[in-house]
């Protein structure tokens, strides 16, 4: 269909080959569609830190990924039984990572979204994209949240519903673009986007070029027989298709 990849976290394969072919997709989905290694802001900042980020170029290089896209995932880590608490604001790090990577990045959120200083940031930086992982979809924080006791879970859950959707992202963004001219120009917008109809209105609304991003609807389908997959995934490159050929949106 087409379709690029963004790898789940590589950090597994950062000092050790024995997962390695799980994420060796290159050789699958060809040379030609994007593919991309995808990293936790706190693995990049003890990288950073300990100036071993030529583990990361090794990585994306030995991937042949197009680059690096980094999750930034402070609550989900909070929430994480196991997690890693951050010690440098993300932005220093990802600033700290550009100014050594020599591969494109990409920063996106998992489930909470990012608020507008953030994306003000994040939009004068030279990244390839952002991508949002917007309120509204696969909520990560929780999924970790629910994995602690009772009481833990009842005390943290409000904090589990605080995000920004993807509309309201985008709306934040158009400002901030007829304010300012941004270095990033490119986004992903992914997060609650359910249909090709949410997808559509989403990318006609941006004044920044992007695409969007689908994962559980998807993942429903792909637990099932592969023929379902793919009429599915027919169906959505169909139904953008004739989106593209009859619609307009309102403002």
């Amino acid at each position: 269909f087409g379709m690029g990849m963004g790898l789940g976290s590589c950090r597994i394969i950062l000092d050790d080959d024995s997962h390695f072919e799980d994420f060796n997709m290159r050789q699958i989905i060809g040379e030609k569609l994007p593919l991309w290694a995808n990293l936790g802001i706190a693995q990049v900042e003890d990288l950073v830190l300990k100036k071993q980020l030529a583990k990361v170029e090794r990585m994306v290089e030995k991937l042949k990924a197009d680059g690096l896209i980094v999750h930034v995932n402070p609550m989900q880590e909070w929430f994480q039984p196991e997690g890693d608490l951050l010690s440098i604001p993300p932005l220093e790090t990802i600033k700290g990572l550009l100014d050594q990577a020599n591969f494109p990045l990409i920063v996106k959120e998992v489930g909470q979204g990012l608020g507008p200083e953030s994306l003000r940031e994040l939009l004068r930086l030279p990244l390839q994209a952002i991508e949002f992982g917007a309120f509204g979809g696969t909520n990560f924080a929780k999924v970790e949240l629910l994995r602690n006791d009772r009481t833990r879970q009842a005390l943290f859950e409000p904090l589990s519903r605080v995000g920004e959707d993807a509309l309201t992202m985008l709306n934040h963004i158009n400002q901030m673009v007829s304010e300012e001219e941004p270095i990033c120009k490119e986004l992903i917008i992914s997060g609650g986007v359910k249909t090709f109809l949410d997808g559509y209105y989403l990318i006609k609304k941006s004044t920044l070029s992007s695409v969007y991003g689908m994962a559980s609807t998807f993942l429903n389908y792909a637990r099932e027989d592969y023929s379902l997959l793919r009429d599915y995934v027919q169906s959505q490159v169909s139904g953008l298709e004739m989106a593209e050929a009859y619609l307009t949106i309102r403002e």
